[in-house]
């Protein structure tokens, strides 16, 4: 009869002093995975899990945990039964050795017969451990695994951690499990928060842990529960201002891991500031202050905040009062920045640039431009794009770089040219280029809109992927100090979102070309190629492309991106046709037949050595079809052209059936590989077809 084991909650926290908040998300993540993991290794059942972070806590919960391990069979080889006893039958120092170690006499071990022979193993059940005996193991190897890139010491202890730990609860239940961790014993007591809470907090039984911290505590120590608290509060404040919030992601996670009893507080600032660009100020406000911006309904900036505050004051005019008078500096230098740089004209920011290094081995930044322009103006001239308004946009595309509003805020670069650039009446489809050259920013950004911006985009990432490439420097693991997989996943985009008919080995070429004052980059070139092509993977498997669709196309490389897309989309067509399996299949077997056949020697098909009705008719299907789908191949309407190649199955099928390609007469023989080798190569048009997994 089993005996239903004991379930109880397991409690563990960890009490800290303030943690990183950038940080706080991923830490908790990670103790609890690393929680989770250690059970199951060790053979506890797990249930629902709740995780808790906050400003000075990092907590887990996990429904239902039994107090004892469950037993475990044990099974252990040993050496083969003859080399287990002498010839004269006495057990061999091997396996006494191996009998000692697991504890038992060699007349205990059992035998196991194997496809091998016989050998000798060990058979126990081990009872299991109690979870208090393997819970602090599970605890310090979750810790030793969490993400931390600097640890600290405090006090006189030897213990490290990415802030001093003050306190850790470990219960089951309503029983304390008595241990160390972090050099201190284990309890029962929480604290609340760090000024609304006064003196210990006694936990009766695990599961009340978040509802008393809550009630007694003044801590909301859910994450996602804290997260959505502070968004509906600022959502709330901004609607009594007649505004929309800014609800940035980020700065969302990290206002939830700054606060524990998080209150909103609205502030305002002087309406003279709105003269500087709105970027600007968000990013002022979001960065240095952790502060929600306010917009109107149409977009535009008001000259509100939401800040989040730690404390309920009961004096919320006074936290008001100081959020402005500490942000009020902020805006005056961004003022300050806006008005000193625009005393002078953007294009003269341009001599600074000869003596900033944008790589030693490449250059300055002002060479580099010299390069893109270069690049930009042959793509200009390939797309019939405006080449003065690239020819201009390449010459102010850096400058801001070297603007004091850049200089304080450098994740704007880009953003600020633009806007300086449309003060100084330059045309608008100019000024957007200046920003448009750094899209996409990220994998869910835009690509570039305009023309100019999709050019100055793609030329500038070319440049340093192949200058990066050609003095040694590309991306190896997780390193990619100069963001190529971002510049090359941003070109593919750019060229295939926008259907920019751009032939992607011809671009390397010309940027390799000239590079060649600074280094050899001609060399590379089929590097950089591949290495790009290959972003294309990610690209569309994330796009729900399946992973042979891909391989397909890109066994035959094909140089346009855009061309490789309708590639792409074209063959997933076909895959979904009833005809698709039996021509890949087809294919596949056609390209084993070439490989083993000198197939360079068959030039032609001759119709007189046909001597089967199959082969008659495939040649005859095969001419008909050539007719038909070669226009449509040199239009790029692969999907079209695939489409009518899928009635080939009947013929080929008929082929394979009733004619035997490798005939005694090498005429015959020779023949209907040549014939096989048409077929093959009217395929080949759009895409590798044996690469193709069949179901």
């Amino acid at each position: 009869m089993s005996v239903t084991p004991i379930t109880e909650d397991l409690l563990i926290e960890l009490g800290t002093e303030e943690l990183p908040p950038k940080a706080l998300k991923k830490l908790s993540n990670a103790f609890t995975q690393g929680i989770i993991d250690g059970l199951k290794k060790a053979g506890f059942e797990i249930n629902d899990v709740e995780s808790f972070a906050a400003p000075r806590r990092l907590a887990v919960l996990i429904k239902s945990v039994a107090a004892m391990q469950p037993d475990r069979e044990v099974e252990r080889k040993g050496p083969n039964l003859k080399a287990a006893y002498d010839a004269d039958g006495n057990p061999t120092k091997a396996v006494m050795g191996f009998a000692r170690s697991c504890g038992v006499e060699v007349g205990d071990l059992q035998q196991q017969e194997t496809d091998k022979g016989v050998w000798l193993i060990f058979r126990a059940t081990e009872k299991g451990h109690v979870l208090s005996d393997l819970i602090v193991d599970i605890v310090n190897q979750s810790l030793a695994k969490l993400p931390i890139p600097k640890h600290m010491r405090w006090g006189d202890k030897n213990e490290e951690f990415v802030r001093p730990v003050h306190w850790v609860v470990l219960m089951h239940g309503a029983n304390v499990i008595d241990a160390q961790i972090m050099g201190l014993k284990t309890s029962n007591v929480t604290f609340g928060h760090r000024f609304h809470a006064k003196g210990e907090i006694k936990l009766a039984s695990a599961d009340e842990y978040k509802q008393k911290l809550l009630s007694e505590g003044f801590v909301i120590a859910d994450f996602e529960e804290r997260k959505q608290n502070i968004k509906q509060q600022v959502i709330d404040a901004v609607e009594k201002l007649g505004g929309v919030a800014i609800l940035d992601e980020e700065l969302l996670d990290e206002v939830t891991a700054l606060n524990e009893w998080p209150i909103a507080v609205a502030g305002e600032f002087e309406q003279v500031y709105l003269e500087v660009p709105s970027e600007v100020l968000i990013k002022t406000m979001q960065d240095n202050q952790k502060y929600f911006a306010v917009q109107d309904t149409s977009g535009q900036l008001k000259n509100y905040f939401i800040t989040i505050s730690n404390i309920d004051s009961k004096s919320p005019e006074k936290v008001k009062a100081g959020n402005e008078r500490v942000v009020r500096p902020r805006l005056a230098d961004a003022m300050f920045f806006w008005q000193q740089d625009q005393k002078q004209p953007l294009d003269s920011f341009n001599a600074a640039l000869e003596k900033v290094v944008f790589q030693a081995e490449l250059g300055t930044v002002a060479e580099k431009t010299g390069r893109v322009a270069k690049l930009a103006r042959s793509i200009a001239e390939q797309l019939g794009a405006n080449i003065e308004y690239v020819d201009r946009a390449v010459i102010l595309s850096k400058c801001d770089l070297m603007t004091d509003m850049v200089g304080e805020f450098a994740s704007l670069q880009g953003v600020i040219g633009k806007r300086y650039a449309q003060i100084a009446g330059e045309p608008e489809e100019v000024a957007l280029a200046i920003d448009e050259q750094y899209m996409p920013r990220g994998a869910s950004d835009d690509t570039a809109t305009t023309s100019t911006g999709q050019i100055l985009s793609i030329s500038d990432k070319i440049d340093t992927l192949v200058g990066i490439f050609a003095i040694g420097q590309k991306p190896t693991g997780e390193k990619d100090p100069y963001a190529l997989r971002r510049a090359s996943l941003g070109v593919l985009r750019t060229i295939i979102e926008r259907q920019l008919d751009l032939d992607l080995k011809q671009l390397i070429a010309t940027s390799a070309q000239l590079l060649a004052d600074k280094v050899d980059a001609s060399k590379v070139e089929q590097d950089v190629f591949d290495y790009i092509i290959e972003r294309l993977r990610a690209y569309y498997l994330d796009r729900g492309i399946l992973a042979d669709v891909f391989d397909a196309v890109s066994a035959l490389s094909p140089p346009r991106p855009l061309d490789f897309d309708k590639r792409i989309k074209a063959v997933t067509v076909f895959r979904g046709l009833a005809e698709a399996e039996s021509l890949a299949a087809a294919n596949k077997r056609v390209g084993n037949i070439l490989k083993k056949s000198a197939t360079d020697t068959v030039t032609s098909v001759n119709e007189d050595l046909f001597s089967e009705a199959a082969e008659k008719n495939l040649f005859d299907v095969l001419s008909v079809l050539s007719e038909t789908v070669e226009p449509l191949f040199i239009s790029g309407d692969y999907e079209a052209a695939l489409s009518k190649l899928s009635s080939l199955r009947d013929p080929v099928d008929a082929f394979f059936d009733s004619v035997m390609v490798m005939a005694d007469d090498d005429a015959v023989k020779n023949n209907r590989i040549a014939l096989l080798n048409t077929m093959n190569q009217l395929f080949l048009r759009a895409a590798d077809l044996s690469r193709l997994h069949q179901s």
